[in-house]
């Protein structure tokens, strides 16, 4: 195993959240910027999967389902598979993330540089047959965050409850696309505890599509996570590729002179949120960022917003880690 960079823990969670223009939009939105978890690790900052990477390890080691010198094997097209390198190398696991061949260079590159190691599948259809295979082989443990209960917890547990606080208690709707699933789940339940807020969730519109991290879910042949409570949402949408990457170029465009207004900055001071909110000068975000405010979009010219409603989506990652994806570079 790689000696592993140091992880500060306690940097994962109470993200900040920033107020976005939306012009096409009747009423506030607002956006939770994940890439603030880790954000002082060496390689770069973390994602919204590091909620889950921890909550996971730590429902594990609680379990005693690992032991000192346990191997980890995880499939993920890149977050999760780079939270958990970041966090089960530094905790003394070695960690082996099973991709697909089309994911993000720059995600396989941050898993070995976190001191994991990558084995790669021939596409996202045989990922999860890979990675069940290498479990058997290997006699390791597999966290499974498609099916694992403590990724929807963590959500339902910690970035719930922090919309609601951020928001004073204002949000009405929060609208969140369906990778594994836990997030829109998770956030879901613990906004209903309020009972009249309304949860929206997406999904790429087609099997083969360019919202990195996301998962097409309709029909037998595509894999539905076990921890995607779809029928608890008020609603679910269906979003092309290229109105994530329209919406997602249109917030540059939109703040290519100035940053977002800073409505909370979370855990950290004004100073830290401005220093991490652009890369190479650039306000970007990832490609489900783009979606979930293609979904808003949609939502509004469906006449579903009104100009009391407040609206909060996550921005799962920062839109750096997609440079060489072809299309993506296109848009942006």
């Amino acid at each position: 195993m790689a000696d592993a960079p140091p992880v500060d823990e306690s940097h994962i969670g109470e993200t900040p959240l920033l107020r976005v223009e939306h012009p096409d939009v009747p009423c506030e939105v607002y956006a939770k910027p994940e890439w603030y978890n880790l954000h002082a690790h060496p390689y770069g900052g973390g994602s919204v999967k590091s909620r889950i990477a921890r909550s996971m390890l730590d429902a594990a080691a609680a379990a005693d389902d690992l032991n000192d010198d346990a191997l980890v094997v995880e499939p993920s097209s890149g977050n999760t598979g780079t939270a958990l390198a970041r966090l089960g190398v530094a905790r003394g696991y070695d960690v082996e993330i099973v991709m697909p061949a089309e994911a993000p260079v720059e995600k396989a590159e941050a898993i070995r540089a976190a001191g994991g190691t990558v084995t790669v599948a021939p596409d996202y259809e045989t990922m999860l047959a890979v990675a069940d295979r290498r479990v058997t082989e290997a006699d390791a443990y597999m966290p499974d965050q498609y099916a694992n209960p403590a990724n929807p917890a963590v959500h339902e547990r910690t970035t719930g409850p922090e919309i609601r606080a951020q928001t004073a208690e204002r949000v009405t709707h929060f609208v969140a696309g369906a990778g594994s699933g836990g997030t829109v789940t998770g956030v879901g339940r613990a906004l209903r505890e309020r009972g009249d807020v309304t949860v929206v969730g997406y999904e790429p519109a087609e099997p083969r599509h360019g919202i990195d991290g996301l998962k097409y879910v309709r029909g037998s042949r595509y894999h539905d996570p076990a921890v995607y409570a779809a029928d608890e949402l008020d609603a679910v949408l269906s979003i092309s590729t290229a109105d994530a990457y329209y919406e997602a170029r249109r917030l540059r465009e939109r703040y290519a002179e100035r940053d977002p207004e800073i409505h909370d900055t979370g855990q950290y001071d004004a100073a830290l949120v401005r220093e991490h909110l652009r890369a190479d000068g650039e306000f970007l975000v990832g490609p489900s960022s783009g979606g979930a405010l293609a979904a808003v979009t949609r939502l509004a010219d469906h006449g579903d917003l009104g100009s009391d409603d407040v609206v909060v989506v996550p921005f799962p990652d920062r839109g750096d880690r997609y440079a060489h994806v072809p299309l993506w570079d296109d848009y942006l």
